[in-house]
């Protein structure tokens, strides 16, 4: 008689479930890690234009080109205030999803822990039922031997 585990049904279900919950943690990092780079090239572009600014009020700029730069500072800044809601939303949702993910895991851990344990109970029967046929065996033999 082979092994049979009695939750493997379940175990295939949780397995599955941990599948899913890893793809779909992996699809919300790879999602926050977009977002999060646009924020970052936000930010970078803001930095430069700042810096261009500067360097342009000491050699004398134009009231005309302060005005585009500071009407396109305010405008980064207003997309860079948008980014950064994206880039909380996409890290909570990230987060939500690890945690679905680790919970999946523990489960799955659970059911493999009492596929182990009832592998190692059967295996100690089996070993059990085979000592008890030998002995049984051995005792036939015995009585076989005494009786001729």
């Amino acid at each position: 008689m082979a092994y049979q585990y009695r939750f493997e049904r379940v175990l295939t279900v949780k397995e599955r479930e941990q599948k899913e919950a890893e793809d779909r943690y992996r699809d919300a990092v790879a999602s926050f890690e977009k977002i999060a780079q646009k924020l970052y090239d936000l930010l970078r572009k803001k930095e430069l234009m700042e810096a261009a600014q500067a360097d342009e009020m000491k050699s004398g700029i134009s009231v005309i080109s302060l005005r585009h730069g500071q009407h396109f500072l305010s405008n980064i800044e207003k997309s860079i205030s948008y980014q950064q809601k994206l880039v909380i939303e996409a890290r909570s949702n990230m987060q939500r999803h690890e945690h679905r993910l680790m919970e999946r895991n523990i489960e799955v851990r659970k059911y493999e822990k009492i596929k182990e344990r009832d592998l190692k109970q059967y295996i100690q029967l089996a070993e059990s039922a085979e000592r008890e046929q030998m002995n049984e065996l051995s005792i036939v033999q015995f009585m076989n031997r005494r009786n001729r």
